[in-house]
């Protein structure tokens, strides 16, 4: 009997975790749409969960800044801003360029930049889906921060993912591919194998810079 409140508890934790992978999605492929509202009635029926884990979920992706509070309390998908969205690539820029330079300035910085072109090249997979780039994308820049070997820095990159991933998809198609040319990634591999710190961190600024342009435009 001792051991019934953990079992249940587990069980607990990965509905939760379930509902808040679930919601994650809707949001960040542009099924919910921001500005609509997301009620707990129906969104705990079409997820065969019930509403207190839901709140659960959803209390997350509020911490994330994927849902935001509306009127009466309601939870909203987040619509950014202009304002928002260049805040939100200024933060990218300081992260991945403190990220650049650190790989820059370590003895195995070539082989180190051979992954990283590796990871940039499958923005090219021919008949890709935009789900698919989106993912090579993101894959780049999240395996920029790993290479690094700081975890701090891997944590506070993650918790932008969902917001970097929401702001791309809601721009749309022809902005979002824009976003994922592999050569204007690249740039900031050959800073980086170049064994250039300053250089590695002035390429991802820039790189961000444009991103945040293209993605408002």
């Amino acid at each position: 009997m001792t051991d019934a409140p953990s079992i249940l508890g587990l069980q607990r934790t990965t509905l939760r975790q379930q509902a808040v992978e679930a919601l994650r999605r809707a949001i960040t492929t542009g099924e919910l749409e921001p500005g609509s509202h997301v009620s707990e009635i129906e969104m705990a029926g079409r997820l065969g969960i019930s509403r207190g884990t839901l709140r659960e979920a959803m209390r997350t992706l509020q911490i994330e800044g994927l849902l935001t509070a509306g009127t009466r309390g309601r939870l909203m998908v987040r619509h950014m801003s202009e304002r928002e969205l260049r805040d939100l690539f200024q933060v990218r820029a300081a992260l991945e360029a403190l990220a650049a330079a650190t790989l820059a300035q370590r003895p195995d910085c070539g082989a180190i930049a051979e992954q990283l072109e590796t990871l940039a090249r499958r923005m090219t997979m021919p008949d890709a889906s935009l789900g698919e780039r989106m993912r090579a994308d993101l894959d780049f820049h999240l395996g920029m921060c790993r290479l690094t070997g700081n975890e701090t820095l891997v944590q506070a990159w993650s918790a932008l993912e969902g917001s970097i991933e929401m702001s791309i998809t809601h721009s749309g198609l022809d902005r979002a591919l824009k976003n994922m040319d592999a050569e204007r990634h690249l740039a900031i591999v050959r800073a980086i194998a170049a064994g250039e710190p300053h250089e590695a961190a002035a390429t991802v600024r820039a790189h961000m810079d444009a991103a945040a342009e293209v993605l408002i435009r």
